[in-house]
């Protein structure tokens, strides 16, 4: 017996021994819990986990570590994005996405995963994808054998026949159906509990009509408040957070009722929804910069015609009511739609937050703890925190005075590894 207690000691001090310490410094830091700045900062990283984080007159730098001096740099959380679609390919909309297969799509989401990581996105929540590939992407990341953020993923978006979320594109004689389509209360609760079967972490489904689906309107609400309800309590009593696109204004409120954790989109809100969001702890996820590359580059990659004149009454309203939900105290998360716009430049929608009624602290809020807490993962991400895992970006200069500063992140640390620093 003390043989054994003996080689479990070396073996517990050796595995201290190799414990790998890493110093990042730099003028600043944001302490996103308590909206602050901090000055002259300093973050030690024990393998994957942040140890200690506060001023260089607070923290004690290890003898044996390995220090990155940054200087004028702005270290922060990674970046979370609330909405996203990693196997989806912003030069192919409408007609164009049907030439290509599962494996392909498949595919075409690991270079999606790296260029969000590059930018900075260190979590993800991918929203719809089909045959689970999305899960595939995660799990590769998850082992190892491609570089991406963290992921949350949802598996095929939930819908109703004809609605958004189902193929619209093709005629009755092909009998086309996604994935996720399911009708009736014990139908959507049978394909939730599929959805968790392939490995889903998250649910999400389509609340009403959208504006990239053929044939449906975008403030009609789909599913009932009935069907909701069963789709939301059987995910909660699952223990996963559930998310709806929603432009509509019935479908916004009917959804909130029903007890989703997240709305999509939110175009067309109205003072009822506010008030419904903020006395249910709802969040609003609302893609307030995908507008513009919709109108400027949609038509060039293949987005209906239909499609384009719906985003162009729908953006506009959607950005007057991200204002007025931001007024009134609405809790937000960021959510940009990548994957309708080009994947890596997720850090472009920050600027159009600000501009549209949010603090630059707001903002990084909304990318960073906001986040964390929607996906009750508090806990581990969303702060540099002692204790919490290693995910961690850093700019040059300071975003809190210019956030399109955040566009070109020039740090990246995932879990404790450095991916991208324009010191390496």
């Amino acid at each position: 017996m003390k043989t054994i207690i003996t080689l479990l000691a070396l073996t517990l001090g050796a595995s201290a021994a190799c414990a790998k310490t890493t110093v990042l410094t730099a003028d600043r830091m944001i302490d996103v819990e308590n909206g602050k700045l901090i000055t002259n900062a300093v973050v030690v990283m024990e393998d994957n986990t942040i140890v200690a984080a506060g001023t260089k007159r607070s923290v004690t730098i290890p003898s044996d570590a390995d220090v990155m001096e940054l200087g004028d740099y702005t270290l922060m959380p990674g970046l979370m994005d609330m909405h996203v679609h990693l196997t989806s390919d912003a030069t192919k909309h409408g007609y164009k996405r049907l030439a290509d297969s599962l494996p392909r799509v498949t595919l075409t989401g690991v270079k999606h995963a790296e260029a969000t990581l590059m930018a900075g996105f260190t979590t993800v929540r991918n929203v719809g994808a089909p045959g689970f590939a999305d899960v595939a992407l995660r799990d590769a990341i998850n082992d190892g054998d491609i570089q991406g953020p963290r992921m949350f993923v949802s598996g095929p978006s939930l819908g109703v026949t004809g609605g958004h979320c189902d193929n619209n594109l093709l005629p009755y004689e092909f009998h086309t159906v996604s994935e996720g389509v399911a009708d009736g209360p014990w139908a959507v609760r049978e394909i939730v509990r599929r959805n968790i079967k392939y490995g889903a972490t998250v649910i999400k489904f389509c609340g009403t009509g959208g504006v990239l689906s053929k044939g449906t309107k975008v403030g009609v609400q789909q599913y009932t408040f009935e069907e909701m309800q069963a789709l939301v309590d059987e995910a909660h009593m699952r223990g996963l957070t559930v998310a709806t696109h929603a432009h509509g204004t019935s479908g916004i409120k009917t959804a909130i009722k029903a007890g989703v954790d997240s709305v999509e989109h939110v175009s067309l809100l109205d003072e009822e929804g506010i008030e419904l969001a903020l006395e249910h702890g709802t969040y609003f996820s609302m893609d307030i910069y995908v507008t513009e590359y919709i109108l400027s580059e949609g038509e060039k990659a293949g987005i209906l015609e239909e499609s384009l004149a719906k985003e162009r009454i729908v953006g506009k309203r959607q950005r007057e009511n991200f204002q007025k939900a931001v007024k009134a105290g609405v809790k937000m998360v960021f959510g940009s739609d990548a994957g309708v716009y080009p994947h890596g430049d997720n850090g472009k929608q920050f600027a159009r937050m600000v501009r549209f009624g949010m603090t630059p602290m707001q903002a990084i809020q909304a990318a960073t703890i906001h986040p964390a807490t929607l996906l009750k993962q508090q806990e581990t991400l969303g702060s540099i925190r002692a204790g919490k895992k290693a995910d961690i970006v850093g700019v040059k200069g300071n975003p809190l005075d210019d956030i399109s500063l955040l566009e070109n992140v020039g740090l990246v640390v995932k879990d404790g590894h450095i991916v991208k620093s324009v010191a390496m």
